[in-house]
This record gives C-alpha cells, sequence and structure tokens, in this order.
C-alpha cells in the first residue's frame, strides 16, 4: 500500500472538504505518518474513515474530527500543548512547531506509538488523565470523550490557554473549545457533533440518593 498516497487522499477526502483550510495544518497531516499510530496489523486501516485501534480500549479519533478541533484551538509555532490520550493529534501539533507532551494512563500505547511520537520530537509521560502534568499550557487537547466538564484540565491552562476536546454523556458528544481568560475565567464554545469512545478514567462515580 502507497501510504503517502492514502495520505494525500485522506487530507483531500476528509479534511479539506470539511472546510479544515489552514495551510499549516494540512502540510502537517500530510507529514504524520498515522500508519504508526496505529495496532499492528491495522496499518492498512489508518486513512479510512474511521476510529482506528491503538490499545484494546483506545483508538485514534477520525482524522477530519482531529482537524477541527486543531482549526478551532489555532495552535501557534512556540506554543507549550499537552495532549492527553491524543498521541496522533500531539505528532500534528509538533510537527506544526509546537513544544507538546503526550500524556496517557496506560504505558501500552507508548510500546505502539513512543517511536512515532519521538520521531516527532514530542516527550511522553505516564499519568492518570484526570491530572495532567505541570501547568501553564497554552493548549490541551483529547481525542477521547470527556463524560464530565474536566475542570483539572482547564486549571492547568495559562490565561489566554485553549482545551478542544469532545464532551458526551449520551451516543453523540459535542467537540467544545474552552478558552482561559485573563481573570482566570473560561469561556465555552460549541463547535461541532462528534462521537469518540469516552476516556473512563474521567466518568464520575454512580451517586446513591435515598
Amino acid at each position: 500500500m502507497d501510504m503517502a498516497a492514502a495520505r494525500k487522499a485522506m487530507v483531500d477526502s476528509q479534511v479539506r472538504v470539511n472546510d479544515v483550510t489552514d495551510r499549516a495544518l494540512q502540510a502537517a497531516l500530510l507529514a504524520v505518518p498515522r500508519e504508526k499510530f496505529c495496532a499492528p496489523g491495522r496499518e492498512f486501516s489508518a486513512y479510512a474513515e474511521v476510529e482506528v485501534e491503538v490499545v484494546p480500549g483506545r483508538s485514534l479519533m477520525e482524522v477530519r474530527e482531529v482537524a477541527k478541533m486543531l482549526q478551532f484551538a489555532v495552535p501557534r509555532e512556540g506554543e507549550a500543548a499537552l495532549a492527553i490520550a491524543a498521541p496522533y493529534a500531539a505528532a500534528v501539533l509538533a510537527r506544526m512547531g509546537l513544544t507538546v507532551t503526550a500524556q496517557e494512563a496506560d504505558p501500552a500505547v507508548f510500546d505502539v506509538v513512543g517511536a512515532a511520537l519521538e520521531e516527532q520530537g514530542v516527550t511522553t509521560l505516564v499519568g492518570p488523565v484526570t491530572h495532567p502534568t505541570g501547568g501553564d499550557w497554552d493548549l490541551i487537547v483529547s481525542e477521547g470523550g470527556v463524560p464530565v466538564r474536566p475542570e483539572a484540565w482547564l486549571e492547568a491552562l495559562k490565561p489566554g490557554g485553549r482545551a478542544v476536546f469532545v464532551e458526551r454523556s449520551g451516543p453523540v458528544g459535542r467537540a467544545v473549545l474552552y478558552v482561559r481568560g485573563e481573570q482566570g475565567g473560561v469561556s465555552r464554545r460549541e463547535l461541532f457533533d462528534a462521537a469518540p469512545p469516552v476516556l473512563e478514567a474521567l466518568r464520575p462515580a454512580p451517586a446513591f440518593a435515598l
């Protein structure tokens, strides 16, 4: 399979037609080998319009959704980004000139994608998705669905920082963009429908009432 040709077809048929017009983002998508982020034996599905398994219980978000979220986030060269359960987005952001850290709760994910992230200059670390590493991030992104507003993620943003991910509590979620204001508050903007698998670690424990 000609992966370079498949990558170009993906950008032409899944990205550009969905109003992703940022040239730097398009160039990064054309340059990052998505097949290196797939579970062994699943490389053939890297450029299909599907979520691709990385390890059991974890998959890559569809490319058009990653691209649309990143365009809304307006990543800028030189910014510091944290990609939580978002290895492909991490590589794309690094290709765009950001300093990127990829955080995963399951080290098995890095067994699959670690070498590809290293090629793109992405720092990797293992830690619970409920608690982002560090703080003062310009950008936080996740490819997993988030069942409730992740306050710890928003608190890790610097003033002017953005967080983009999908809030999903039912069959279909909404991609959202949060922006931290200079005075500490956050604004929220709904972007588009999406339905990536939910990050179960973020699901609140059941509450019982009498």
